[in-house]
């Protein structure tokens, strides 16, 4: 029998736990953009850009969320701790994908609809191994989506806390990081203010 190499597995990991404080509680992956909650969107975004398994940790409003998003096909983590930030909700993500058989994580965020399939198809393509970090750019400027190689899971949950998500670890790393330049395909905006929900449609 011969032994084909497989080709990386690079999991979704999607942060939709958060309950948009400013924006009168209303969770952020509910929020409607072209008929369908923001989650939707993104968990498209991640398969069409070619990650699978595709895992979404939710927090706020969860059995909500579940009832009213479509996520056939997702595996679901709900984050008990999301009020801390996007800290435990990063770590619980990174925790649900245990097994040797992921070699990739690339984690995006649910308010940035902007950035959809071909932004998440190209962080995905600057895999090289396990301990790859890439990430988005705009304007040279790093980003989302953003791709940790699995032999970087332990140190960045070690040190993802309240809202720092892996903020610090990027920094310590930043020559390690291969950015790719997305701001031709994609656009980086927040949905974090009701000033921003005119960006939905």
């Amino acid at each position: 029998m011969t032994h084909t190499h497989h080709a990386p597995v690079v999991a979704g990991v999607l942060l939709a736990a958060g309950g948009g404080r400013r924006l009168g509680g209303r969770p952020k992956a509910l929020l409607e953009h072209r008929g369908r909650p923001l989650v939707e969107h993104a968990v498209r975004a991640l398969r069409n850009g070619g990650c699978g398994p595709v895992h979404v940790v939710l927090g706020a409003a969860a059995d909500e969320v579940r009832a009213r998003a479509d996520l056939s096909g997702c595996s679901v983590t709900v984050n008990p701790s999301w009020e801390e930030g996007m800290g435990s909700s990063l770590r619980a993500g990174l925790g649900a994908l245990g097994g040797p058989d992921v070699d990739a994580a690339l984690v995006l965020l649910v308010d940035q609809p902007g950035i959809g399939a071909e932004a998440v198809a190209r962080v995905r393509s600057a895999y090289r191994s396990r301990a790859t970090l890439a990430a988005a750019a705009y304007d040279g400027e790093r980003g989302h989506p953003v791709l940790f190689g699995a032999g970087h899971w332990a140190d960045i949950s070690a040190g993802a806390t309240g809202d720092q998500g892996a903020r610090a670890y990027l920094r310590a790393h930043r020559d390690a990081i291969t950015l790719v330049e997305c701001s031709d395909v994609a656009q980086p905006y927040d949905i974090d203010t009701t000033e921003d929900l005119a960006r939905l449609d």
